[in-house]
């Protein structure tokens, strides 16, 4: 009997456990290598069969999952593309704010506009109403003192009338007292028209008060005579004169006229009375 025959016989499946194991093993490495290095590494996979010294029927073999399929890597970035498209963004963003700006003014220009023609309509109308209220003080003042001077006119022309009318008296007063002296009687005692006419001599102190004031300047060889007629209140005023006869001399004429308002009263006369009114005769030359 040999010697192989006495050896034991060998464990059935052990073989098959340790190429199963290794295998395992194996496809757990390549997974591994290959979940790591699957973006970069496109190198093929390989397989390893292991065999057992003793032969024994291969396990199935399990087929590797699909590799996924490698994705085209992302394009490089323009950065030119980039700097263009950020500098027309910024530009579009100024624009925009250029636009919302011009905008604002202009709407900021209207309303100024607006506000200046508010103010404008409303200085003109008050312009217009100030000029309405001088138009009416001033016709109103107008109207005033063309009433007022109306007035003064009439006052005057009044006043004038019952001065021409006193003259007239007194004028034709001293021209009865004048005639009655003329027509008085040597033989009579009557004092009537003695005590009316001036004495002789108050006539020259009158003149000699009023010829001092005669400005005049005498060149020529003619002596005219101006004859003035002079109305005089009771204490000696003189309220009023009249030229009853032109010496042909105007100058003369005004000189005497102004010499006697000049005068402004008279003396009384002996008696302390006054006539009511007296007819002067002056010349240069007396």
């Amino acid at each position: 009997m040999s010697t192989a025959t006495l050896r034991p016989p060998e464990a059935a499946g052990i073989g098959r456990g340790l190429a199963l194991a290794l295998l395992a093993h194996g496809l757990l490495i390549l997974a591994l290598s290959y979940g790591l290095n699957w973006h970069s590494d496109s190198s093929p996979a390989f397989e390893a069969e292991l065999w057992s010294s003793v032969p024994q029927v291969a396990a199935p073999r399990e087929e590797a999952p699909p590799e996924p399929e490698s994705e085209a890597p992302p394009p490089k970035p323009d950065l030119k593309a980039q700097q263009r498209a950020a500098e027309e963004a910024a530009a579009e963003q100024r624009e925009a704010e250029i636009a919302i700006a011009k905008e604002k003014k202009r709407k900021e220009d209207k309303a100024r506009e607006e506000a200046a023609k508010l103010e404008r309509e409303k200085a003109a109308k008050e312009k217009e109403a100030k000029d309405k209220e001088a138009k009416a003080a001033k016709e109103k003042a107008a109207r005033e003192e063309q009433d007022r001077k109306k007035a003064q006119d009439a006052k005057a022309l009044k006043e004038a009338k019952e001065a021409d009318a006193r003259r007239e008296a007194q004028r034709q007063e001293f021209l009865r007292r004048i005639q009655g002296m003329a027509g008085g009687t040597p033989g009579s005692t009557g004092t009537a028209a003695q005590s009316a006419a001036p004495s002789a001599g108050w006539v020259g102190r009158v003149k000699g008060k009023i010829r001092p004031l005669i400005i005049y300047s005498d060149e020529g060889a003619a002596n005219p005579t101006a004859e003035v007629q002079v109305t005089l209140a009771p204490d000696g005023r003189i309220l009023g004169t009249k030229k009853l006869k032109a010496s042909g001399d105007d100058e003369w004429d005004r000189a005497v006229l102004r010499a006697i308002e000049k005068a402004e009263m008279l003396p009384r006369d002996t008696d302390g009375r006054v006539p009511p009114v007296i007819i002067l005769s002056f010349r240069p030359r007396e």
